[in-house]
């Protein structure tokens, strides 16, 4: 048994999940992927250093038991929204695959993640952590129409649901 073959099968059951809201805890996302299967691992990213020490990064891997589980999760939950955000789904091998390619069939849906991406590949400078002053200006832009999104949403579930995120 070679470890490509290890790997090949975990990656079809190891999900990432990205542009997760900040008041989305460990537990609600457990809570929010358990009825397509048996989760045998989480990870729950945070920051480790900096001004965001402790706070979540925005995203997580879940490793479903099955393929088949991994993939109803990823069919059911891909574009859905919690706290006015279109979650994004991926097998976590696809994730690093996306990340070099600078095309996406949903990348107009899903979020400031991928639209500081396209910004900062429309930008001309070469260095990956920066952007050009236009590119800064359009996820500026995107990022205050979500935050504006997520309030009116989260805002509206509250009076009627408490704490509820789906």
């Amino acid at each position: 048994m070679g470890f490509n073959g290890l790997a090949d099968e975990t990656s079809e059951r190891r999900l990432y999940i990205g542009n997760l809201d900040q008041r989305i805890t460990e537990s609600v996302l457990i809570k929010m992927f358990s009825p397509y299967g048996k989760i045998e691992s989480e990870e729950f990213l945070w920051h480790t250093r900096g001004p965001k020490r402790g706070e979540p990064r925005g995203f997580a891997f879940i490793q479903f038991s099955t393929k088949e589980e991994a993939q109803l999760a990823k069919q059911k939950m891909d574009g859905r929204l919690a706290c006015g955000r279109p979650l994004v789904i991926r097998y976590a091998s696809e994730k690093y695959y996306l990340e070099m390619s600078s095309t996406s069939p949903k990348a107009s849906s899903v979020g400031i993640v991928s639209e500081a991406k396209k910004a900062s590949q429309a930008g001309s400078s070469t260095h990956s952590g920066q952007m050009s002053r236009s590119a800064k200006i359009a996820a500026i832009k995107n990022k205050l129409k979500f935050l504006e999104e997520e309030d009116n949403c989260c805002l509206k579930k509250k009076s009627r649901q408490g704490d509820s995120v789906t």
